[in-house]
This record gives C-alpha cells, sequence and structure tokens, in this order.
C-alpha cells in the first residue's frame, strides 16, 4: 500500500482561508537534502510514517499485533486480508488511505492539479513525492521513464528495486488487496491520477506507471499462484498435496 505523504498547512484570516499545501522538494536541491539526512533522522520520519500507517490499518480492522514495528504491520496486513473477503479488505485499504490526507486536500489536488498539461503534471508529482516518501515502506526506488499510450514517454514511473511489503508479508493476496488495487484506485478516484502497478512475483520489484489507466482483464498480476513462501500456499500444499494454482485470496 503506497503511502505518499503531503502536508497540508491552513492559515484563516478572517472569513477569507489560505491553504498551502507543501510536498517534499522534487527539485535537486530538495532531493539532495532528502539523501544527505543522517541515519538517525532517517529512522525518526521512517518510524513515524510507520507508526500512523499501522494505526490507520488498526483502526480498520479492531486488532493489533504484539509484535513491534514493521513485523507487526505485516500481521495486521494479513489479519486485514483473511479476516474478510477481497472486495471488503481492498474497500477498507481504500479508506485507510484516504484517512491519511484532509478530505479538503485530495479535492484541491484532484480538481486544481489533476487536469493541468492533460495530467502529466500531477503524475510526475505524484511519482517524485511517491519515490522520496515511500522507501520506509517499499525499500529503496527511483523515478523512471514509462511508455505513454500515445508513444511518447514521460518520468512518471516509481521503480522499486525489491518491494520489503511483498518480500515480508509472502503473499500475493495481500500485495493485491492491501496494495496494488487500493493503491490503484485510491490515486485515480481520489487524487484524479490514473496508476499501473506492476509487481513481479520472481524477484520481488515492482513497477509504478503514473499517468497510465490500467486494464484489469489483461494484469497478469491477478492470475498469479501463491508464492512458494506464503503460509498460506505451504498450508494447501501440506493438505491437498497440490500445487497452489491461483492465490485464494488474490
Amino acid at each position: 500500500m503506497a503511502m505518499v505523504v503531503v502536508v497540508p498547512s491552513v492559515a484563516l484570516y478572517g472569513k477569507a482561508a489560505a491553504i498551502r499545501v507543501s510536498c517534499f522538494s522534487t527539485s535537486e536541491h530538495g532531493i539532495e537534502a532528502r539523501k544527505n539526512k543522517s541515519p538517525q533522522q532517517s529512522r525518526v520520519f521512517d518510524n513515524l510514517f510507520l507508526s500512523l500507517f499501522r494505526n490507520k490499518m488498526v483502526q480498520e480492522t479492531g486488532w493489533d499485533s504484539e509484535k513491534p514495528g514493521y513485523d507487526g504491520l505485516i500481521e495486521v496486513a494479513h489479519r486485514l486480508t483473511v479476516a474478510q473477503s477481497n472486495s471488503q479488505t481492498r474497500e477498507a485499504s481504500v479508506r485507510i488511505l484516504r484517512s491519511l490526507f484532509p478530505p479538503l486536500l485530495l479535492e484541491l489536488y484532484r480538481m486544481l492539479f489533476a487536469p493541468i498539461d492533460s495530467g502529466k503534471f500531477a503524475a510526475l508529482m505524484v511519482a517524485r513525492v511517491t519515490a522520496l516518501s515511500c522507501q520506509w515502506l517499499m525499500g529503496p526506488c527511483a523515478v523512471n521513464s514509462v511508455d505513454l499510450p500515445n508513444g511518447s514517454s514521460l518520468m512518471s514511473g516509481v521503480f522499486v528495486e525489491k518491494c520489503k511489503y511483498l518480500e515480508e508479508s509472502k503473499c500475493v493476496g495481500v500485495c493485491i488487496n492491501t496494495c496494488k488495487l487500493p493503491t490503484q484506485t485510491f490515486f485515480k478516484d481520489h487524487m484524479g491520477v490514473p496508476l499501473v502497478m506492476e509487481p513481479n512475483f520472481a524477484d520481488y520489484s515492482c513497477q509504478f506507471k503514473f499517468g497510465i489507466t490500467p486494464q484489469q482483464e489483461v494484469d497478469d498480476a491477478l492470475k498469479e499462484p501463491c508464492l512458494e513462501i506464503c503460509p498460506t500456499a505451504v498450508r494447501r500444499k501440506e493438505m491437498t498435496n497440490m500445487d497452489a494454482h491461483k492465490c485464494p485470496k488474490a
């Protein structure tokens, strides 16, 4: 579940409201400042983001793991997946993402930024913010170029070298239902930015393509079998003595 951090600031002057939206800088100076943060500073921010995200998931599930840190987050994600249907899990995950932002901020972004240059500006912007702010959840990632349907290209992609969320959850269903599909829905419906996410279940990498509309009928990720290391797959093999053909929660 990709978490984009956008910090709103609202100042009221009488009856008028001035709204300022500040994001991680996408300039070279902003990127260098992020890179030059000390390991201790990075850990503090990472822990804050993890705690916020986990608390939102706990509020949705009504359950929390006894494990601390990232391990506990993954257990809550599994609980979110197995405790309800796939569609309910995806709806819950979208609610979690929406709860991280003031509703007015999402509406303003969708209305003011998404239409600029046929959506290209918004796609470029969220790609850079995602690459800078979500490494605590997914691991090392970087902005890259994606091919658009019209034959041109745009630096609106984010390539995740090895997704920590997928690697630690060990489950196609958790990836599909708490991250890929709800994140695509969130960006398209609530920020006005179409997104395709292409997880690679062989090497755990993932390609984000902002500005591209997903085609569910040709989405190979939805046909993936359980991972060999998935606890659910192991139990199914033990019970049936057969290979798992398709992840039951994907």
